[in-house]
């Protein structure tokens, strides 16, 4: 098998257009207390965005839930503006993907059954009109729901489907967007590892506007090679991970990954670590403290700041992109690329 190592260049870089508005980027960014909550009230003069290194002129800061974005834009618009305009057409609520990576090894599958049941609570916090989608990988990706805020038949789902593959009720309602019709369930079926499973979602979810939050519970993905010696062991991934990561930018979908595993490190942690990194979300292990990391997960939910920056003159390809706070203390959470 030919793996892509982490820190190495890809060998080709897809086709894939980013999202500009005419010359502008705009970067979804969560600045977070050291308890995970937001740092709130930030301005142009408090953000410095760089690009392949050298800054670049920020053109807007706004801060975002979703909800208020979509109410502010028809505020402020005319009603036939507003009814044509992309910002229109976003849900009311947020999108939240819930990805479960299930393995029947005990180590893992002890962390699983634990985190389905913290995934109960984790719905119980959020809004009315948030809509959430149920997907798991087990040798294939299986995407259980559409959006949806029915919660009674997302909870179905984490009771039966998830470790029994029981399917759900039929007719489980989709709000809004549909993303079913946007999946293509035979690449799902094909999809033979994370990276595989992690591009087949990414193309559904890139179909539909607005920003995604995708939550993986899982234990972990990539190929170790190496010696017998722990120190001498390297973590590589699938050459599929560089087209999920720039699918996953692309379709503006920021992944947090909570570790399943009852271990304080293993070596498989880094593919999560590296998916969180890459599109601007977190990695938390869960084995000792499981409700701290749902707390601190729905705490960092509550909103974002979408940044649109001058879109620099630069040959067509994959950049580097980084975002940093000017006097004001905070972690900074956002991709690390775009395309353009």
């Amino acid at each position: 098998m030919t793996l892509c190592w982490a820190g190495s260049a890809s060998a080709q870089v897809p086709q894939l257009a980013e999202r500009v508005e005419v010359s502008r980027v705009v970067v979804d960014v969560h600045v977070l207390k050291d308890d995970g909550s937001p740092v709130t009230g930030l301005t142009m003069n408090d953000i410095r965005v760089l690009v392949d290194g050298r800054p670049v002129k920020v053109e807007s800061v706004r801060w975002t839930t979703e909800a208020v974005a979509l109410r502010e834009t028809l505020a402020t618009q005319p009603p036939a503006a507003a009814a044509a305009g992309s910002r229109a057409e976003l849900p009311r609520g947020r999108q939240i993907v819930l990805f479960f990576q299930k393995d029947l090894e005990p180590s893992r599958v002890e962390g699983l059954m634990a985190m389905l049941r913290r995934a109960e609570v984790f719905l119980d916090g959020l809004e009315p009109d948030d809509r959430v989608a149920v997907a798991s990988f087990h040798f294939h990706l299986e995407l259980w729901s559409d959006f949806t805020r029915d919660r009674e038949a997302v909870r179905a789902i984490l009771k039966r489907s998830i470790l029994f593959a029981g399917r759900p009720p039929e007719g489980t309602p989709a709000d809004w967007t549909a993303l079913m019709p946007a999946f293509d369930r035979a690449e799902g079926r094909r999809a033979a590892s994370m990276e595989q499973a992690l591009v087949a979602l990414g193309k559904a979810l890139d179909g539909m506007p607005g920003t995604k939050a995708m939550v993986v519970f899982g234990h972990g993905f990539g190929q170790i090679a190496g010696g017998g010696d722990l120190r001498s062991m390297a973590v590589g991934f699938d050459p599929e991970y560089a087209e999920a990561r720039r699918v996953l930018a692309h379709a503006r979908v920021t992944v947090y990954c909570l570790d399943l595993t009852r271990a304080d490190s293993h070596t498989l942690e880094v593919g999560l670590m590296k998916v969180a990194e890459d599109t601007g979300g977190f990695y938390l292990r869960t084995h000792e403290f499981p409700g701290q990391a749902i707390s601190r997960l729905g705490r960092a939910l509550v909103g974002h700041y979408e940044v649109s920056v001058e879109k620099p003159d630069l040959p067509r390809g994959e950049h580097v992109i980084r975002v940093e706070l000017i006097g004001r203390k905070g972690v900074v959470l956002a991709r690390r690329t775009y395309v353009g």
